[in-house]
């Protein structure tokens, strides 16, 4: 008994099924004849690695940094304005 060959789009296909479809790993594995084991193994080798997800975090905490940073800055620019406009008048 020979084992079959699927192609790497059969294999990401049957992924996205799980994943974005919402179709559980028993309910694809008898659709398409693959073993549950097969669509795990596939799932673990195929999909986004953690790196990406702690990426996202730390992208999110940097534009929550710099948003923070941003208020600040315009604030003090809003003084400096009023500031100006203030000694503006007393020196005429």
């Amino acid at each position: 008994m020979t084992r079959p060959n699927f192609t790497k789009e059969f294999k990401i296909d049957a992924i996205k099924q799980i994943t974005e479809r919402g179709y559980s790993v028993a309910d694809v594995s008898k659709r398409l004849g693959v073993s549950t084991h097969s669509l795990y193994a596939w799932m673990k080798r195929f999909s986004k690695p953690p790196i990406v997800a702690e990426e996202s975090l730390e992208q999110a905490a940097e534009i929550r940094r710099l948003k923070r940073e941003l208020m600040r800055v315009t604030e003090e620019r809003d003084i400096l304005k009023k500031a100006t406009v203030y000694f503006a008048k007393d020196a005429k």
